[in-house]
């Protein structure tokens, strides 16, 4: 919702962040069903918790177990990937930036308090997720929006670009190379879906661990967390980069901006220390995608091997 916006937008140009409100109105009806399936092929383990996600549902319902065992080894790989890497990188990359902090350390520090969280299996994650994502996610949101309410009179104009690219592309401006309408589509989408998981089969892992008994409920939350994460949060990290007219911007080897740097340099650009605003949120945000892609990664395991399989 932060450092992928950032990136589609350095790609892609500021089309894609229309592509990415598209593909959240679709994901909210996906992430619906994703979620009621989920409910509906849940089992329960050894240990008493509940586990479902695409491979339950493929095998149960779709009586396809190749295909779901294959969904379990791919998901698997992703969480180490995609649900680990990518997030751990964002942080570092941020904290160096902003504080001059190497990575190496960073990373030392994640994998200990990730690890204390793991350790605690689902409940853990749960607390730990319940307090720091509300809190970040309103702070994110609140300090967002005040940088945009600081800048009103330019958000017309700035709509104006994001439509304009959206439909005909965006021509070369500063280090950016320019991008096509299909580039920005490609990116727009493929990031809205990264940052909302919808029809990924990602989240319906988490859903089925609800305390529900009416699929209907869960499904309704699931389809919540797409508006919000890609229909708020990444509009708010669209517009900043529109606002602050950093786009298209290189560094001080040259080099495009994009992800985090991006979204620090346009937050800085607008009000002064604006970048903390990027990585006070960035931090738990990144931390408690880790923790979720951990948990998903588990689930795919344990589908694969069995319970005893999870610990290590």
């Amino acid at each position: 919702s932060i450092t992928g916006v950032a990136t589609a937008i350095a790609i892609g140009g500021m089309g894609a962040l229309v592509w990415m409100w598209l593909a959240a109105l679709f994901g909210m009806a996906t992430k619906y069903a994703e979620a009621i399936l989920a409910i509906k092929y849940r089992v329960t383990d050894e240990s008493g918790e509940m586990c479902g996600g695409p491979m339950y549902y493929i095998e149960k319902g779709m009586r396809c177990k190749w295909l779901a065992v294959l969904f379990a080894v791919f998901a698997g790989i992703t969480a180490f990937g995609t649900g680990n890497m990518v997030q751990a990188n964002s942080v570092a990359l941020a904290i160096s930036d902003l504080f001059n902090v190497h990575p190496l350390w960073t990373g030392i520090i994640l994998m200990i308090v990730v690890g204390v969280a793991l350790l605690g299996g689902i409940k853990s994650i749960g607390k730990v997720s319940a307090i720091i994502v509300p809190t970040m996610a309103i702070f994110y949101i609140i300090g967002g929006l005040g940088i945009i309410f600081y800048k009103i009179t330019a958000v017309p104009a700035a709509f104006v670009l994001i439509f304009k690219s959206a439909f005909h592309g965006h021509a070369a401006i500063g280090g950016f190379a320019g991008a096509s309408v299909m580039t920005a589509i490609q990116l727009g989408i493929s990031r809205g879906v990264f940052s909302g998981e919808a029809g990924l089969g990602s989240s319906p892992i988490a859903a089925a661990a609800a305390r529900t008994d009416t699929p209907g409920r869960q499904a309704l939350v699931s389809m919540c967390s797409v508006f919000i994460t890609t229909g708020i949060v990444c509009t708010i990290t669209g517009l900043v980069i529109a606002l602050s007219q950093v786009f298209g911007n290189v560094d001080a080897e040259g080099n495009l901006l994009d992800g985090s740097a991006l979204a620090l340099r346009a937050f800085d650009q607008i009000v002064p220390y604006g970048g903390l605003i990027v990585t006070i949120a960035l931090i738990p945000f990144a931390y408690s995608t880790i923790l979720g892609w951990a948990y998903y990664g588990e689930k795919c395991i344990e589908y694969l091997f069995g319970y005893k399989a999870t610990k290590p």
